[in-house]
């Protein structure tokens, strides 16, 4: 690894970015991804503070304007792997009791994978597709969530078309089950990609929700497509059905 400018040059920090040398057998996309980990400072915030992603200081801001993951809420974070999310919300639902006073919330995380237990956290190992996962959550939870969140995404095939798709698949099944497991007055949050798909999704989500918005925090990066629908104020799902 070499880096572009020395220190020193008086040419400006913008100029101190390192660069990855393309090594034998390394794809030119997967040495460009390497770089940007290398420059993104959110990914050195990350590693520095203890968190598994970037990802956790995306759910972060956005929470920072919409105060839905606030003491003694409960939480369901789909596809939470690798657990960036699901440290945020059990930091901020006081799950651990750190803010004394204050009512202590639940954080389940559910993934199809096996995940590093996260402090605080219950984990499940279950595809939320299942047709029983949306009682195996309300069980454990032993009543409804307040707030079901989703940062997941299909593997991505390199055609953009293909990939919205995809994650509109995932986003309004994610939907599907949040309106099975909310409690009236909560909070459903996804990302999706930038395209045309996702019209009926919202239509959806504006009949079950007091107010649907789209949004793009400063830590998703300027060159993806990625944005986050945020919707708030759950009324009942029969009503988000019985209109589509």
């Amino acid at each position: 690894m070499t880096k572009s400018t020395p220190p020193g040059s008086g040419r400006g920090r913008r100029d101190l970015r390192v660069r990855v040398k393309t090594a034998k057998g390394r794809k030119l996309s997967s040495t460009r991804w390497l770089e940007r980990q290398l420059n993104d400072p959110y990914v050195a915030r990350a590693r520095a503070e203890g968190y598994r992603s970037r990802a956790a200081y995306k759910i972060a801001e956005i929470d920072d304007r919409f105060r839905f993951l606030v003491p003694g809420a409960r939480v369901v974070d789909l596809g939470c792997a690798p657990g960036g999310w699901t440290q945020v919300a059990v930091a901020r639902t006081n799950v651990l009791g750190a803010a004394p006073g204050k009512p202590r919330g639940r954080v389940i995380g559910i993934d199809l994978q096996p995940v590093e237990p996260v402090a605080g956290a219950e984990l499940m190992q279950l595809d939320f597709l299942d047709e029983d996962a949306d009682v195996a959550v309300r069980e454990l939870l032993d009543g409804r969530a307040d707030v079901v969140m989703s940062d997941m995404a299909a593997a991505a095939s390199g055609h953009p078309a293909t990939d919205h798709l995809r994650i509109m698949a995932l986003c309004e099944a994610a939907a599907e089950f949040a309106m099975a497991v909310l409690e009236p007055g909560g909070t459903f949050l996804a990302k999706v990609l930038a395209g045309g798909a996702e019209a009926a999704l919202v239509a959806q989500l504006n009949r079950a929700f007091a107010k649907v918005v789209h949004v793009k925090p400063p830590a998703s990066r300027k060159d993806s497509s990625e944005k986050y629908l945020v919707a708030t104020g759950f009324r009942n799902a029969s009503e988000a059905r019985g209109s589509g």
